[in-house]
């Protein structure tokens, strides 16, 4: 008993530093926003913690000339943002080589095949562009006799516009490389309350075992955005909120959180069960989309004390294009079947936060009669992946004192801020480490792309068939009024962002 206790009062270990295998990994865009944003400090933080072999380099790839010089200024700029030392920059930019290619000219493809020279190290492409580029690259990389044996490319979402272009981007991309070596990106899956979501569920018994239609009432999922179109209007007024948020992230976060057990962590056994999830969706087809989805279209309001433009203003021209979707979906299985799943995603909310919020069902009868509660509330699991990562579970409780008996709902908090002393890893520091290690466990099959795919196009092709406008609504809200009662119908209500 005392060496528990001694075990359990002495500081937690360090977590493991893996180091990886020796890699040579190159990145397409590199000047572009995702890069200089993520890719670069995530590469830097993982230099600075030791997991990057000496002998290991980063090789950018730039269309312009300037950016031969320019682009590792742009670096050093970025890293000094991310609260790294001179000296930690300086190692990182020794690993970092900038060669000029166009990836729709493949005689610019010589001077990556010298960079790289005869290596034998782990070679990964890292395909940051546009997905109409994802064809040519590979296979001008083919044509260049750069790929090897021991070569990953590396594919950012969104892949494709449809189903029929993501079809043809897997077909392109397996005739060049086998789907074991194929790494489908969603940044969604490297976060850690996303992954600690399969630990959650499959290392505690108190919730498997109330993981189904038996005991939960209804899930929602939220991904919420304050940010207006930035950067993105070229892409994101083709694609919308749907494309660019729904097909990916939030059908991603609905697969891991409904899946069945595998029979151990492992690529494979995980992505079977995560394609099982959506082959059992409930079509939304015709008319049934004016009645499960709502979608809108951020206005003119305030942030932050701030008044904001609206969209259509941002953009310069009028645009039907949707920046808030709302769903309401049912998975027909055994699990699932009869408990509704709500998606709620938009541009410019009230806050910024994504969570899973499993509301159970509430007790079958309350014996605290007398006054000493108002109502019974419900238990509620909200499993929240930013801001303030961690898990809370409402309970009721009593209030302390002795006198009437009174029953309360309060919080059972858990905030990885808090429970653990190290810092908390950016999504890309650990999928593009995995890719490097050859772990494709957080990454997505060709099957689970093209099957998302084939659930969204009826939706967005039933928005076009009912002439459905997007809804208005005032940046800095909750999106528009109808999304509120596609839940409220039903006698229930969305979860309150503040509590966790």
């Amino acid at each position: 008993m005392d060496a528990i206790a001694d075990r359990a009062l002495r500081p937690e270990a360090a977590p493991e530093r893996t180091p990886v295998p020796p890699f040579d990994l190159v990145i397409f865009g590199a000047s572009g926003d995702l890069a200089l944003r993520k890719l670069f400090p995530a590469l830097a933080q993982r230099n600075r913690e030791g997991v990057l072999p000496e002998e290991s380099r980063i090789l950018a790839i730039v269309r312009k000339p300037e950016d031969i010089e320019g682009l590792p200024k742009q670096v050093a700029n970025r890293l000094n943002e991310e609260g790294l030392a001179a000296e930690q920059i300086a190692a990182f930019l020794r690993r970092l080589t900038v060669v000029q290619a166009d990836a729709l000219k493949p005689e610019t493809f010589g001077a990556l095949k010298t960079a790289l020279g005869d290596s034998e190290r782990v070679r990964s492409f890292y395909l940051s562009t546009p997905p109409e580029l994802f064809i040519p690259i590979c296979q001008n990389l083919a044509k260049a006799d750069i790929l090897t044996p021991t070569s990953r490319v590396i594919l950012e979402k969104p892949l494709g516009h449809d189903l029929a272009s993501a079809r043809e981007i897997n077909d392109a991309v397996a005739a060049i490389l086998p789907e074991s070596r194929t790494y489908r990106i969603d940044h969604y899956l490297g976060k850690e309350t996303v992954q600690n979501l399969l630990v959650l569920r499959f290392a505690n018994t108190l919730f498997e075992r109330s993981w189904s239609s038996r005991d939960i009432d209804n899930v929602q999922i939220t991904v919420a955005e304050t940010v207006g179109l930035e950067s993105r209007a070229g892409y994101y007024d083709k694609a919308g909120h749907m494309r660019d948020m729904v097909q990916n992230h939030l059908m991603q976060l609905l697969t891991l959180f409904a899946i069945e057990p595998p029979n151990m962590l492992e690529a494979g056994a995980v992505r079977d069960e995560k394609i099982k999830v959506l082959k059992a969706l409930r079509p939304i087809v015709g008319p049934d989309v004016q009645r499960y989805t709502v979608r809108g279209q951020y206005g003119p309001g305030q942030m932050d004390g701030q008044r904001v433009r609206g969209y259509t203003d941002e953009l310069g021209f009028a645009s039907n294009t949707e920046t808030f979707v709302a769903i309401r979906c049912e998975i027909d299985n055994w699990r699932w079947a009869g408990v509704p799943i709500y998606l709620r995603t938009g541009k410019r909310m009230a806050q910024r936060y994504s969570e899973i919020a499993v509301t159970f069902k509430p007790v079958p009868h309350s014996i605290f009669g007398g006054g000493s509660c108002d109502r019974l509330d419900a238990n509620r699991l909200i499993i929240r992946l930013q801001p303030n990562d961690g898990v809370q579970l409402q309970l009721m409780m009593k209030v302390p004192g002795s006198g009437r008996l009174k029953v309360v709902p309060r919080q059972l908090d858990l905030r990885y801020s808090t429970a653990f002393d190290e810092r908390t890893p950016d999504a890309y520091e650990r999928l593009l480490t995995d890719v490097i290690r050859g772990d494709q466990t957080l990454f997505m099959h060709r099957d689970e792309v093209e099957q998302a795919w084939a659930w969204v196009d009826p939706i967005i092709a039933g928005w076009q068939d009912y002439s459905l406008h997007p809804h208005r609504y005032p940046a800095g809200s909750w999106g528009p009024s109808q999304a509120i009662g596609l839940i409220e119908r039903e006698g229930r209500s969305w979860a309150d962002p503040d509590l966790i």
